[in-house]
């Protein structure tokens, strides 16, 4: 329930975007080519620096969820390869921080391209990324399910008091975890995080003014929710893991 609704959120949210790609006419206005061109020509002012300081400390932290995640998944590859060599008489221990640099450096070089934003491709690749990887953890759960022949797990999750990598999981654990997974959810639609709210004269106490705010407090609870659970679980995974030296 959650994803879907966070997807209706993201759909609504990336349409609400799109309407600032021109500014006056749609059709012939004036374009914005970047974020902070929309937030110029419809606000103007201190609040460029403003939404130009949100826009980059989003994509700061997204770019490093995105150097963590390729770099496990990378791993995950390697460890899955390593198993069904070994037929699994091999635990495959290895470290993914060889991946995450690299990915990193790669990043770097790829920053540096003039108007890389701006190739007319990179949108084509990107969507074809995002449609290939969905459907690969789709199938891989379709697969899982047809395995099982059931469906395990619950609404509410993991049950307290099952032992885990990180001890015996408690009610608090179980709150902190919850969190984490809305976080996770919504790092997975961070696609229009960031909203540049003009959005066409829209008055106060207007059924769309009202229907806003509610949006707005409501992701905002959600990155609370997140930010708790995810310093919760670093304090945890401090006590089994070191910086830069954790082995999968």
């Amino acid at each position: 329930m959650v994803m879907f609704l966070s997807a209706v959120v993201n759909l609504y949210t990336s349409e609400l975007l799109s309407w600032c790609y021109r500014t006056g006419d749609p059709v012939t206005g004036q374009r914005n080519y970047t974020y902070m061109d929309a937030v110029k020509a419809s606000l103007g002012g201190k609040r460029v620096m403003v939404c130009g300081l949100i826009q980059y400390m989003n994509l700061f932290g997204v770019a490093i969820g995105y150097t963590i995640a390729a770099s496990v998944s990378m791993m995950a590859i390697k460890r899955s390869n390593c198993f069904h060599k070994s037929g699994g008489k091999d635990p495959c221990h290895m470290s993914s921080n060889g991946y995450m640099i690299t990915f990193g450096i790669i990043e770097v070089l790829f920053s540096q391209i003039p108007d890389f934003d701006q190739v007319w491709w990179l949108s084509i690749v990107a969507a074809i990324m995002s449609f290939t990887y969905s459907s690969v953890g789709l199938g891989l759960g379709i697969g899982k399910v047809a395995e099982n022949k059931s469906f395990k797990g619950s609404l509410t999750g993991i049950s307290v008091g099952t032992t885990t990598h990180a001890g015996t999981v408690t009610d608090m654990q179980k709150l902190w975890r919850s969190l984490q997974a809305l976080g996770a959810i919504a790092f997975a639609y961070s696609f229009s995080l960031v909203l540049i709210e003009i959005q066409r004269k829209i008055g106060p106490w207007t059924t769309r003014w009202l229907g806003l705010q509610i949006l707005s407090v409501a992701r905002l609870f959600v990155t609370i929710a997140a930010a708790i659970g995810s310093f919760a679980g670093v304090v945890l995974d401090l006590k089994t893991y070191k910086p830069f030296k954790t082995r999968y």
